[in-house]
């Protein structure tokens, strides 16, 4: 490990099936690459020690365009479970490689705003507090990006809701410093709102 590096290994969920989208949501295009592309891209240049993609829908397709190596791809048969079983199994795998992480930083594909910057801060900002949860405000409330130290481990192989890690999230306020994304959360779920963000008509 770089000693810049931190022990935060990242996972981007890429499960999903898109059905909003109408097509392969994670292989739209997003500058001079694709979302999953972009996601991958911000989350190398971070301070992360690792970076895993987790697929499920589409995973073959999906895992001929990022020339990834296959220790970092996870694949989730059960995906249509909903994100809570896509981070569950990730987990379990990570885990698997090595025991030796702080902590874990989950994101999605679809938020292509999220970069290295907003990663990075997480990351200090877990090293530098006392709080084991460092999640990602929302006016609904704290979701994902969000890093999870290694006391929520076990918690988060537990999960199977559709609701993804936002129960543990719920559960510990009092071990969660929640930070302002400052705009950074907006997400891709419908052609539409790719193209508002920005994104190449095709």
């Amino acid at each position: 490990m770089e000693q810049d590096k931190s022990k935060i290994a990242i996972m981007i969920m890429a499960a999903g099936a898109s059905s909003r989208m109408g097509r392969t949501k994670q292989l739209l295009p997003w500058g001079t690459t694709t979302l999953i592309g972009n996601a991958i891209k911000n989350a190398k240049a971070s301070d992360a020690c690792e970076v895993f993609v987790v697929l499920g829908a589409y995973a073959d397709v999906i895992k001929k365009s990022i020339g990834l190596k296959e220790k970092d791809l996870i694949y989730n048969k059960d995906w249509e479970s909903g994100l809570g079983s896509s981070i569950s199994h990730a987990t379990k795998a990570i885990l698997t490689q090595s025991e030796d992480y702080d902590g874990v930083l989950v994101m999605l594909a679809d938020q292509p705003l999220i970069d290295a910057s907003y990663l990075n801060q997480m990351i200090t900002e877990f090293y530098y507090s006392d709080f084991s949860i460092i999640a990602t405000k929302y006016k609904q409330g704290n979701g994902v990006p969000a890093i999870f130290g290694a006391s929520h481990f076990l918690e988060l192989q537990q999960l199977n809701s559709e609701h993804g890690a936002k129960d543990i999230i719920r559960l510990n306020k009092n071990k969660l410093l929640s930070l302002d994304p400052k705009g950074k959360t907006a997400d891709v779920d419908t052609y539409e709102e790719y193209l508002r963000m920005g994104g190449k008509s095709i």
